[in-house]
């Protein structure tokens, strides 16, 4: 915009705030005395052609064109809308394929897995660490067995798996696999993504077992192996979700989450591998909080920025490594115990803005989560909202409807900028493993959930039904997820058996070849992985193994 129309822009919101704001003023004061987003972004009272002064038009650009603001892809919901990926798991194998065929047959179009603790943190389901958690809070997974009951009946080839695992990633990738082969599935056909993301657990959801550096290695080896093998596969999923979930703001959320990136896109070069042979299936995961046009904001930033980071850090060329693609949530940590029903309008104002962000593929969270996993009943509302807004609303019929709202736009350019201000500060900290271990991101999020917490409870920050509208009577009961008493003992039965049947002189030897591996950090862990689960190798016979060459991660407490 010129010179001359610009200024007549400002001269006019200057006349109309002398004026027309300024009488309404007198008569009626604005609710208070400044309004902000939920993550801490001031907000005018209006925005104006003058807010995207500094906005480029090529930054906003067009779909499927970099930057990428608008949509990773140029026709976008117009050619398929988004995944629905409702997660699922809990008891055994057969238990959680029980529930993603009926989620199938609700019209779900991808399969999200997740695994009970004991699988998490690389105990077999009889280790006593596993007493009274096996299957309670996902599918107990320990051998390649538990991997074929859980997908029995379930064609590999023509639905994409989403696995959510963090320090035993490698191993689940192994053991789908090697299901895979045993099948004999062509590899480049499989599709999905395993979450492998291991730098996040340090910053926030603290599930990890072995020290930083073998840690990333072992994220390097599966996105390595996947580029030579499983062209179609993304092996990791980058994901900001629990950075936010474990209490920071929505910035902080992509900020660190590209900060993540940079570590893991820097430890493959390394191997030789060039940035366009392996960026193409590097994939996100993101929240999508309550502030709904915060959230679509920050989406375009996330995008706008990857691409740069890809182009301008890395030197890609191949616009599909700049093309920031991602898995969305609705925000857990926003769902409430009192007057639980609300939780659906919530996640249905989440799930619009996720959508109208972008989004590749989405879970929506039952109405029921704040009390347990949730029921076939809640999982069917989830999903049938994802469903109202993909073929009722009419929203997926233009490409990023909200590109050119001037709040939306300058918002999105804000978020660019804070996003690369805190990325320059951690490089010049020394990098993000670094701090990691300093605990100067564990700091930065403690911090803004503490203040959140404080708005919550001085009531600043509204919830309803807990601190506003509360209104004394009482919920109807809910009929939460029943835990079957016989999930230990029908998983451990297995467990044991598959020890028992496999050979234990083959067994060994491939034991001790992955102990050669892991010494080596030059060599890749996913070989040997592969050979090892469809040997019979156990969950817990990779980590006990590998914690006695690597050790142990201990945090340094952040106060």
């Amino acid at each position: 915009m010129d010179a001359k129309t610009m200024t007549a822009i400002k001269d006019e919101i200057r006349d109309w705030e002398q004026n027309e704001v300024a009488q309404f003023l007198k008569k009626q004061a604005e609710r208070k005395e400044a309004f902000y987003t939920l993550g801490d972004f001031p907000v005018k009272r209006v925005y104006t052609a003058a807010d995207l002064e500094h906005t480029p038009p090529e930054d906003i650009g067009l779909p499927g064109r970099y930057p990428f603001t608008r949509g990773p892809y140029p026709t976008m919901y117009r050619s398929r809308n988004w995944t629905m990926r409702q997660i699922a798991g809990f008891g055994t194998g057969e238990d959680t394929n029980k529930r993603f065929k009926y989620l199938i047959a609700q019209g779900q179009t991808g399969i999200s897995t997740d695994f009970d603790m004991p699988t998490l943190m690389g105990y077999d389901s009889d280790h006593p660490m596993s007493d009274g958690e096996v299957g309670r809070e996902g599918v107990a997974i320990d051998t390649l067995a538990d991997m074929e009951a859980l997908f029995d009946g379930i064609d590999l080839e023509k639905i994409s798996v989403s696995m959510t695992i963090n320090p035993t990633a490698w191993i689940l990738l192994a053991m789908y696999i090697a299901l895979a082969e045993k099948r004999g599935y062509d590899l480049n056909k499989l599709s999905g993504t395993v979450q492998a993301d291991i730098l996040k657990e340090y910053m926030a959801q603290k599930e990890y077992i072995f020290p930083v550096e073998p840690s990333v290695r072992i994220v390097r080896d599966c996105i390595t192996y996947s580029a030579r093998h499983m062209k179609r596969y993304n092996p990791i999923n980058i994901s900001g979700y629990h950075i936010s979930e474990a209490g920071s703001s929505p910035l902080q959320e992509v900020a660190f989450t590209l900060a993540n990136l940079i570590v893991y896109v820097e430890e493959v070069l390394k191997t030789g591998m060039k940035v366009d042979d392996f960026a193409p299936r590097l994939a996100f995961f993101f929240v999508c909080q309550a502030d709904f046009f915060e959230e679509i904001a920050k989406f375009r930033a996330a995008r706008r920025c990857y691409a740069k980071i890809m182009k301008e850090r890395f030197g890609a060329t191949n616009p599909e490594s700049m093309r920031l693609r991602f898995h969305c949530q609705t925000a857990a940590a926003s769902l409430t115990k009192p007057q639980y029903m609300v939780n659906v309008i919530r996640t249905t104002l989440q799930a619009l803005a996720a959508s109208l962000g972008g989004c590749q593929s989405l879970h929506t969270n039952g109405y029921d989560e704040a009390f347990a996993i949730p029921t076939e009943d809640a999982m069917r509302m989830a999903l049938r909202t994802q469903q109202v807004i993909a073929e009722e609303s009419n929203v997926t019929q233009v490409v990023d409807p909200l590109g050119g709202s001037y709040y939306v736009e300058a918002l999105t350019t804000e978020y660019e900028r804070k996003i690369f201000e805190i990325i320059e500060d951690v490089d010049k900290r020394g990098g993000a493993l670094k701090l990691i271990q300093e605990g100067w991101f564990q700091r930065q999020i403690a911090d803004f959930a503490y203040e959140t917490a404080l708005r919550k409870q001085s009531g600043e920050k509204p919830v309803i039904g807990v601190n506003r509208f509360v209104d004394g009577a009482p919920d109807p009961e809910i009929h939460t997820h029943p835990y079957d008493v016989t999930t230990a003992t029908r998983q451990i039965e297995r467990t044991r058996r598959v020890r028992a049947e496999r050979d234990p002189v083959k067994f060994s030897q491939l034991l001790d070849k992955l102990v050669e591996v892991a010494k080596d950090p030059n060599e890749n862990i996913m070989p040997i992985s592969i050979e090892l689960v469809k040997a019979g190798a156990t969950m817990g016979d990779f980590v006990e193994t590998l914690r006695a060459i690597w050790g142990t991660y201990r945090e340094t407490p952040v106060y």
